[in-house]
């Protein structure tokens, strides 16, 4: 069964059968932003005051030692979950987590809750930020939950809470407080990185251990982790008197060391350009079109792939740019927004597989292939 990829547009949502071509429209109004539900097949589409829920038609039945595939047309269906400014939805260890900014209130669902196309009241376990800010949770495999806590102004403290709500760990030197990553946990338990504006800091063991930086103001708002490796690669912004700011240079954060090392790759890259391979290779979509490929623990380029034209971010993030998502099939996907094609890498091989055509100018992107998210690929050491 192939993957689906699913893409937003002016007007609403394409998805992509990527062994057909074949592209099916739904549509819907506003600015949509995709996070997979955590089930392999859902989608929750954050929609202003929203999360929709959106099947991909991807289905994975369990029979015994073996499954069952099914595909049916994509659409977005079920009741929506209500949620003032729908923000960050992370999918972790089989439990999904749903950010409301305007009101801090964070929902908590088991990550299968969405197999039916329906979410019911009791499955849904309700917590709280203390106030309403941008913000983020992660839920953890303790059943505790990692969450940010601040307001519409500043922010700068994460803790870990009981589901008593009583606070087990916490930082409150990480001002700017954006960007979450899980990586390989350790015997203890989860490891989870945090972006700040003064170096990240790691939720490892039980407690939270700050990364020494050389710059006094360093960003790593966008992370991209994977449960296959101890390594979590990040943006690398020192600039803050930037209007824009276009980095360079990439950081790979060590959670074993609390310790970050950084690579130039000489040319720029946004938010929507980090991604990460099955085996945890670090992958980074360039301006220059190329697909970077690297060796995590080293730094080492692995592979670089033309794969688009060269671009630049623009000047609104809400424009189309090329962005890139990994599959849990372990293929890159790719879009090039300028000549409305969505490209299919395998990132082991370093080869382009192949390209399609869409109908639209594509804005996010994500991918499911019917296989849950939210237990990571298999583990290294």
């Amino acid at each position: 069964m192939a993957a689906r990829a699913v893409l937003t547009y002016d007007g609403g949502l394409m998805t992509v059968d990527t062994g057909t071509g074949e592209v099916t429209s739904t549509e819907a109004d506003g600015f949509l932003r995709l996070n997979n539900a955590g089930d392999g097949r859902h989608l929750l589409v954050s929609a202003g005051q929203e999360f929709r829920l959106f099947d991909s038609g991807l289905i994975v039945e369990g029979h015994g030692d073996h499954h069952h595939y099914y595909e049916q047309a994509p659409a977005l269906t079920g009741p929506a979950v209500e949620a003032a400014e729908a923000g960050h939805v992370v999918a972790h260890e089989g439990r999904t987590a749903l950010f409301a900014d305007g009101t801090g209130t964070i929902t908590v669902l088991d990550s299968a809750a969405f197999s039916d196309g329906e979410i019911t009241a009791d499955e849904v376990e309700e917590h709280a930020a203390d106030a309403a800010h941008h913000g983020v949770a992660v839920p953890l495999s303790s059943g505790d939950l990692l969450l940010t806590q601040g307001t519409a102004d500043s922010r700068n403290t994460v803790q870990v809470q009981s589901p008593g709500g009583e606070v087990l760990a916490e930082t409150t030197d990480c001002p700017g407080v954006h960007g979450v990553a899980a990586a390989m946990p350790t015997p203890v338990g989860d490891v989870i990185t945090l972006g700040c504006e003064n170096g990240p800091v790691i939720y490892r063991d039980g407690t939270f251990h700050k990364v020494p930086v050389a710059e006094a103001y360093q960003r790593s708002g966008n992370q991209a982790g994977s449960q296959a490796s101890p390594i979590v690669l990040t943006d690398y912004k020192s600039d803050p008197d930037a209007e824009q700011e276009r980095p360079t240079r990439i950081g790979l954060i060590d959670t074993r060391t609390s310790s970050m090392t950084t690579v130039d790759l000489s040319s720029a890259y946004w938010f929507r350009s980090l991604a990460r391979g099955a085996a945890g290779e670090a992958i980074v979509l360039t301006g220059d079109g190329e697909l970077n490929i690297l060796n995590e623990e080293t730094g080492e380029i692995i592979h670089e792939v033309k794969i688009v034209a060269p671009w630049e971010e623009p000047q609104e993030w809400q424009s189309p740019a090329p962005a890139v998502k990994v599959g849990s099939d372990g293929l890159a996907y790719v879009t090039e927004p300028a000549a409305r094609k969505l490209h299919v890498v395998d990132v082991a091989a370093g080869t382009i597989l192949s390209s399609f055509d869409l109908p639209e100018t594509p804005v996010e992107l994500t991918v499911v292939t019917g296989e849950a998210e939210t237990s990571g690929p298999a583990r290294k050491g």
